[in-house]
C-alpha cells in the first residue's frame, strides 16, 4: 500500500497537487503498519494517519476512529501513538465516528485520558444526539461538566483568531463576468469531488494563463484576492468556490485536499456564489472594483468598510453583509458558525444561563406594518411565523431537497463531513441526469454507489435514464413549502426554493433547515393576452427585455445594473397556467441571478398536478425505488392537501422593491437570448437570416407539449437543413412520444434523439461542433458551454423547429406563417400534459414489488 501510495503521490506531484485522501482499505493497511512501524517510515505513517484520512463519517474515518479508540483503551499497542496521543488524534476528526469514543473516554479511570477526551470534545461541534449523553453525565462526571461548560462559553470560537483590522492582499482581476462554467468547466465535471485536480481547469477558456498569474502574484508575499466586475453567475457549483479557494485559500487542518478562507471582491457577486463563499469561510465583498487591477497591492479594512491602495488612498468602499460575516469567517464558514452557535446556545439554555454576547446576532429589520408577499408568507410558514421581512436572518424548514449527479458526489462528501447518517429533510432526491447518456468510468461508479448512500439515509434515488432532476423533483413538491437543491435551476413552481452549493444542500438535507437572509422581492405582473405565434418561452425572454427598456437591466458587465440580482422574482397574472408551464417561468429566474421565485397559480391547477404525481410516486414504489417510506410519506401529505386544498396569496398591501409589468398584448413576435449571454435579449426580427448550424430541443425548460409542436412543424417536410438534437426531459415523456409516433417524425427529419436527461445543456456530455451557430431551448448560452466557440441563441421549441427546418433564423413573416399552418389548428391536442392518474394501469407499469409487499400509509406515521 505504501509503495503504491508513494507512486500515486509522485504522479500527482507532477501536476502540482497533493495525493488523494486515503480510502478505507488503505487506512486499514496503514493501521496495520502502525502496529509495528519500520523505523525509517515512522514519521510518514503518522502523518498519513493524522492528515490524509477524511473526517466525519467517511468509511476511512470509521477505520481510523476504531484504531485510535483501541489504542486509547489499551486494546492495541502502537509505539508511535500513546494512549493520550490517540485521544488527541480522535479530537481532530471533527465529529461522527469519533464522538462516541470520546464520550466513553470521559469515564476513563485514567484521569489524564478523561481530561484529554474532555479537551477534544470541547472543540467538537458535530456531536448531535451525544449532547444529551454528555449533559446527563455532567451531573456526576467533572470531565463531562468541563465539556458542557466549554460549549456554553464558546471555547471552540474563542480559540480561533479574529478577523484582523487590516488585510493586505494582491489583486488578481478577471475583467467582465466570471461565471461558474469559467471556474468549474462542465467538461471536467467528473473531477469535481477531487478538488485539487478539478481546480487545474479553472479559467482554462476564460483566461488560459490565469493560474500561472496567480502563482506569480503569490510570490509578492500577500494573499491573493479574486476580483471581477461580475462574479459567480450561472450554475450553483460549489466546485467553482472549491477551485477558487484552492488557489487563494488556506489548508484546513486535518481535512485533506480542501481549503477555506480567501477574499473575493466583485462589483456584483451572484447570490448562490456569495452564499457558497460564506459557507466555505471566504470573505466575499461587493464593491466598486473599477480602480482595482491585477498586481495591485491593496489593503482591505473590514471594520471600516474601505479599501486603500499602497499610498493609503481610499479607492473603494463597501458595507459588509450579512451582519454576521466576520463571525462566519472566524468560525471557518457560515455552516460551522451556525452549528457551533447553536451548540453554545443549547448548552447555555440547559444550564440556565443567559444567551451569550460572544456572537454578532442578526438584527431584525424594521417592521413596516405592511402586508407580506407570497414568498415572505411561504418562508414565514416554514419558520412558524406569519411572514418574514426582507433582511431577516432565519432558518426555514426544508421540506424538499434535490441533488444531481455532477454535484451529488460533492454533496455526499459534505454529508460525511457533517457526520450525517440520516436525513432530517422530509424528502431528499438524488438524480443521474447529467451523466447518464455518456458515462465515464467514474460516472458508472457513481451510478452504482450513490443511490445506496442516499436511500440508506432516507433519501429517494432515481436511476440513470429517468431524466432531469427538476422534471422529477417538481412532481414531488408540496404547495407553499420551502426547499433547495444543488442545481441553480431548482426553482420550484409550487412553493419556493433557494438553490445552493453542495455544502449548503448537505446541511439542509442533514438538519432539515437552511440558513437564509431573506431577500427583497421584485414583482413581475403579466397583463393582456398571448399574441399569435408568441409562446411562453418568449414571455420568459420578455421579462429581461422589458427590464432593459426601463433601464433596470444592462448587458454590459462593468457597473452592471440588474434589478433582479439576489432578489426573489414573484410572478402573477397567469393563474391558469399548468404547473409544467409555470416552471418555464420560475426556471428561467436562474438566468436573472434571482435568489428564488414564486408564481401564483390556481388551486385547480395545483390539484390536477398533485393527483397525477401521487400515481407517479405509487408507480415508483411498485418499481422498487427507494426509500419507499419517504415516497409514501410524501404521497400521504399530498393527499392531506387535496382533502383540504388552499394556497397562500400575497397581501394586497405587500411591499416590493420594484414592480415590472409585462403587457402580453405588446409582445408581437418571438424574443430570443442572442449570443452569448442570457441577458442579451433581442426581438427575433433583429436576428433574422442568421445561419443556424445546429438545433437542440431539450433541457428542463421543455415539456411534452413542446416536442409535439416541434414534430408537427417538421412533419412531412423531409430532411431538415440543420443538425437537430432532441432530448425529452423524462422517460415518461419519451415513452408517450414514442407511442404517439412523434419519434417517427423526428427520425424522418434526420434528428438525433438522446437519452432523457440534460444532454447538450450543460456541455459535459455531447457537444456541438466548434464555432457552430446554435439555436437551443436550453437554459444558458455562456461562451463555450455547448461547444467551443459556439454562438448560441436561446428560445422556444417552436422557433427551434422552424430554425431546423429553414437552416436559419426566420423572418417574422416566415415564422408566423409556419406556426399558423402547423401549430395553431392543433393547439388543444399538442399542448396536453402527462396526467398519470388518467393513464389506465400506470400505477402498475413495470411493477417488481408485489402489491402484498407494498408499504402501507399507516406505517409512515403522517
Amino acid at each position: 500500500m505504501l509503495q503504491e501510495y508513494r507512486q500515486h503521490a509522485a504522479e500527482r506531484a507532477q501536476l502540482g497537487i497533493p495525493p488523494l485522501p486515503l480510502n478505507a482499505q488503505q487506512t486499514a493497511q496503514l493501521c496495520e503498519l502502525l502496529k509495528n512501524p519500520p523505523e525509517a517510515e515512522k514519521e510518514e505513517l503518522l502523518m498519513l494517519l493524522r492528515d490524509r484520512v477524511p473526517p466525519g463519517v467517511d468509511e476511512a474515518a470509521y477505520v481510523k476512529a476504531g484504531f485510535l479508540t483501541a489504542i486509547a483503551k489499551g486494546e492495541i499497542e502502537c509505539s508511535l501513538i500513546s494512549h493520550q496521543g490517540a485521544v488527541d488524534l480522535l479530537g481532530t476528526m471533527i465529529g461522527g465516528y469519533n464522538v462516541q469514543s470520546l464520550v466513553d473516554l470521559l469515564k476513563s479511570r485514567d484521569s489524564n485520558l478523561a481530561a484529554e477526551a474532555a479537551n477534544a470534545l470541547s472543540k467538537t461541534l458535530l456531536v448531535f444526539d451525544a449532547f444529551n449523553e454528555v449533559l446527563a453525565l455532567s451531573d456526576i462526571n467533572p470531565h463531562a461538566k468541563q465539556v458542557v461548560d466549554a460549549w456554553a462559553e464558546g471555547d471552540w470560537f474563542l480559540n480561533k483568531p479574529k478577523v484582523p483590522e487590516t488585510i493586505t492582499v494582491t489583486v488578481f482581476k478577471v475583467p467582465g463576468e466570471t461565471n461558474t462554467d469559467d471556474l468549474s468547466p462542465a467538461p471536467h465535471a467528473t473531477t469535481r469531488p477531487d478538488i485539487p485536480l478539478h481546480a487545474l481547469a479553472m479559467l482554462e477558456s476564460k483566461m488560459p494563463d490565469g493560474l500561472q498569474t496567480i502563482a506569480q502574484l503569490k510570490a509578492k508575499g500577500h494573499p491573493v484576492a479574486y476580483v471581477g466586475d461580475v462574479v459567480g453567475t450561472g450554475s450553483s457549483r460549489k466546485s467553482a468556490i472549491n477551485s477558487v479557494l484552492w488557489h487563494i485559500g488556506h489548508d484546513i487542518p486535518f481535512v485533506p485536499n480542501k481549503r477555506a478562507g480567501g477574499y473575493i471582491l466583485g462589483g456584483k457577486i451572484a447570490p448562490i456564489f456569495f452564499n457558497t463563499a460564506e459557507d466555505s469561510g471566504a470573505l466575499p465583498i461587493e464593491c466598486d472594483v473599477t480602480k482595482l487591477n491585477t498586481g495591485d497591492i491593496i489593503t482591505i479594512h473590514p471594520y471600516e468598510g474601505k479599501i486603500t491602495n499602497e499610498a493609503g488612498e481610499t479607492i473603494s468602499t463597501f458595507q459588509l453583509k450579512p451582519d454576521t460575516i466576520l463571525d462566519e469567517v472566524r468560525a471557518g464558514g457560515r455552516i460551522p458558525l451556525l452549528i457551533g452557535r447553536a451548540l453554545t446556545d443549547k448548552a447555555r439554555q440547559t444550564l440556565g444561563l443567559e444567551p451569550t454576547s460572544l456572537f454578532v446576532r442578526p438584527s431584525l429589520p424594521e417592521d413596516t406594518g405592511k402586508g407580506f408577499t407570497l414568498a415572505q408568507k411561504m418562508v414565514g410558514k416554514a419558520c412558524g411565523l406569519e411572514g418574514v421581512r426582507p433582511g431577516t436572518s432565519c432558518e426555514p424548514i426544508m421540506t424538499t431537497v434535490g441533488s444531481q449527479d455532477t454535484t451529488g458526489p460533492m454533496t455526499r462528501d459534505e454529508l460525511k463531513e457533517l457526520a450525517c447518517l440520516g436525513f432530517n429533510a422530509d424528502l431528499t432526491l438524488q438524480t443521474f441526469c447529467h451523466t447518464a447518456a455518456y458515462p465515464k468510468p467514474v460516472d458508472i461508479k457513481t451510478h452504482k454507489e450513490l443511490p445506496d448512500f442516499f436511500s440508506t439515509r432516507g433519501g429517494v434515488a432515481l436511476r440513470p435514464g429517468d431524466g432531469i432532476i427538476h422534471s422529477w423533483l417538481n412532481r414531488m413538491l408540496l404547495p407553499d413549502t420551502v426547499g433547495t437543491g444543488g442545481d441553480s435551476h431548482t426553482r420550484f413552481p409550487l412553493g419556493i426554493s433557494f438553490p445552493a452549493g453542495s455544502g449548503l444542500v448537505a446541511f439542509a438535507a442533514a438538519l432539515g433547515v437552511m440558513p437564509l437572509d431573506m431577500p427583497e422581492s421584485v414583482l413581475v405582473k403579466f397583463t393582456g393576452e398571448l399574441q399569435p405565434g408568441v409562446t411562453l418561452r418568449d414571455i420568459v425572454n420578455a421579462i429581461p427585455w422589458v427590464a432593459m427598456q426601463q433601464g433596470k437591466l444592462t448587458v454590459g458587465k462593468e457597473n452592471k445594473i440588474n434589478v433582479f440580482n439576489g432578489r426573489i422574482m414573484e410572478m402573477e397574472g397567469l393563474p391558469d397556467l399548468k404547473v409544467e408551464q409555470a416552471f418555464e417561468l420560475t426556471d428561467a429566474t436562474a438566468e436573472r441571478s434571482c435568489s428564488g421565485s414564486t408564481i401564483k397559480l390556481s388551486e385547480e391547477t395545483v390539484a390536477e398536478y398533485l393527483r397525477s404525481n401521487i400515481v407517479l410516486m405509487k408507480n415508483m414504489i411498485a418499481r422498487g425505488y427507494q426509500d419507499a417510506r419517504t415516497l409514501l410519506r410524501r404521497i400521504a401529505k399530498m393527499e392531506q392537501w387535496l382533502a383540504n386544498p388552499s394556497l397562500m396569496s400575497a397581501d394586497p398591501d405587500a411591499e416590493y422593491v420594484d414592480t415590472i409589468e409585462v403587457n402580453l398584448n405588446e409582445i408581437k413576435e418571438p424574443i430570443v437570448a442572442a449570443p452569448n449571454d442570457p441577458d442579451n435579449v433581442k426581438l427575433m426580427s433583429e436576428c433574422a437570416g442568421d445561419k443556424v448550424d445546429e438545433v437542440f430541443i431539450g433541457s428542463c425548460m421543455t415539456n411534452i407539449g413542446h416536442y409535439r409542436a416541434a414534430a408537427k412543424i417538421l412533419e412531412g417536410a423531409g430532411r431538415i437543413k440543420s443538425v437537430l438534437w432532441v432530448c425529452p426531459p423524462t422517460r415518461m415523456d419519451e415513452q408517450q412520444l414514442r407511442e404517439e409516433g412523434v419519434y417517427g417524425i423526428f427520425a424522418a427529419a434526420g434528428a438525433r434523439t438522446e437519452m432523457p436527461g440534460c444532454s447538450l445543456c450543460m456541455g459535459n456530455q455531447a457537444r456541438v461542433e466548434d464555432n457552430a451557430t446554435v439555436f437551443s431551448t436550453s437554459t444558458r448560452n455562456f461562451n463555450n458551454r455547448m461547444g467551443k466557440g459556439a454562438r448560441v441563441y436561446l428560445g422556444s421549441a417552436e422557433l427551434a423547429a422552424v430554425c431546423a427546418l429553414l437552416g436559419k433564423m426566420p423572418t417574422v413573416e416566415e415564422y408566423l406563417a409556419i406556426v399558423a399552418e402547423k401549430v395553431d389548428p392543433f393547439k388543444g391536442d399538442l399542448y396536453r400534459y402527462l396526467n398519470f392518474n388518467e393513464i389506465e394501469g400506470f400505477e402498475n407499469f413495470g411493477r417488481v414489488v408485489p402489491e402484498s409487499e407494498m408499504p402501507k400509509l399507516e406505517e409512515v406515521g403522517v
